[in-house]
């Protein structure tokens, strides 16, 4: 089971970069680079690619409202070539309240603009001729479009794409297309009810020529040590997300907590976050969500939660490290899971 690092996005991001060298030569397999609505990841991503020789480098996410469908494309090229082909492309829809309230873009058929951007990223790394003209609005345009080659020659031909969604939409698509799949708050126990039929689904329609679907879950991890302090980043994360991460009715986040069976408790810790709370909200979120998204206790604990996500059909644990040894947390990790 691959092992990679989820860096933080607030703050100083530029301080969890400086320790992707210490993961590196930790063992770690990739180092995941979020955007959401602070420094942009691509920046960060070269920034890693620089500082670095074998560690995989992945945006984590960066949103397909933002860039067009080419630049993005380019922009996974790009690192491509300066990492020495160890770029991966995260991406998904964000939400909203982000596309619309931070970007200015409306947040319009989130599915299509997933498919078509997959198909124009692939279409470009390949440097096939691309041409988007079609794409342009009824009326739009000069009608002067030609098909364009990317000028580079790529270090590799095809860019892992890794999709972020929690809707089954959104895991159809990715199991159907994409090379691997984020889903965020992964519960093992519950995966299968929640997304087995939308994974199938997808599945059925997969190429033969794309890999196994990969599957990128986990949350924060403490093994022995610092756990209260782990306890508490896993529950004011979860907090934030099912509390205030979209709008009464349209939270993506709030809506998979019920799925998995805290309607009740996501209702408190969303009406407790709105009206400002975030702390009360916090306190709000259930222990046992708290246990079993995460990988938080002692070896024998946390060796249990690596059997669940690895029968559920997690490839590659994304982890949070939580206390002041975040190496030393990852190299206990590492030894359970082997």
């Amino acid at each position: 089971m691959r092992i990679s690092v989820l860096l933080p996005y607030d703050g100083r991001p530029k301080d969890g970069a400086d320790r992707v060298p210490e993961y590196e030569r930790a063992g770690i397999d990739a180092v995941w680079v979020p955007e959401v609505w602070g420094f942009d990841s691509p920046t960060l991503m070269g920034y890693i690619a620089a500082r670095t020789s074998r560690i995989d480098i992945c945006s984590g996410i960066v949103n397909v409202y933002s860039r067009s469908a080419a630049l993005l494309a380019q922009t996974a090229a790009g690192l491509d070539h300066l990492s020495g082909g160890r770029a991966v492309l995260g991406i998904g829809t964000s939400g909203p309240q982000v596309v619309e309230g931070w970007h200015g873009v409306p947040f319009e058929r989130p599915i299509r603009r997933l498919r078509e951007t997959i198909d124009v990223v692939r279409t470009v790394v390949k440097r096939a001729p691309l041409d988007r003209s079609a794409s342009l609005p009824e009326g739009r345009g000069r009608g002067l479009g030609k098909p364009l080659r990317l000028l580079n020659l790529p270090e590799r031909h095809a860019v892992p794409i890794v999709v972020a969604g929690l809707g089954p939409a959104a895991v159809r698509l990715s199991a159907e297309l994409a090379d691997g799949w984020m889903p965020i708050f992964y519960l093992p126990e519950h995966a299968h009810e929640v997304w087995g039929q939308a994974i199938a689904d997808g599945t059925a329609k997969r190429a033969a020529a794309l890999h196994n679907l990969a599957i990128v879950a986990g949350g924060v991890v403490a093994i022995d040590t610092d756990l209260e302090v782990a306890r508490g980043a896993a529950r004011r994360t979860l907090a934030l997300y099912v509390g205030g991460m979209g709008a009464r009715g349209a939270n993506f986040y709030f809506d998979l907590a019920c799925r998995y069976g805290f309607a009740d408790a996501a209702g408190r810790v969303q009406d407790l976050f709105l009206a400002g709370n975030p702390a009360a909200a916090a306190a709000e979120v259930p222990d046992e969500l708290v246990a079993l998204t995460n990988l938080i206790g002692s070896a024998a604990d946390v060796r249990a939660r690596i059997d669940a996500y690895r029968a559920a059909g997690v490839t590659e644990l994304m982890v949070t490290p939580a206390g002041d040894d975040p190496v030393g947390q990852l190299t206990r990790l590492r030894a359970l899971t082997s």
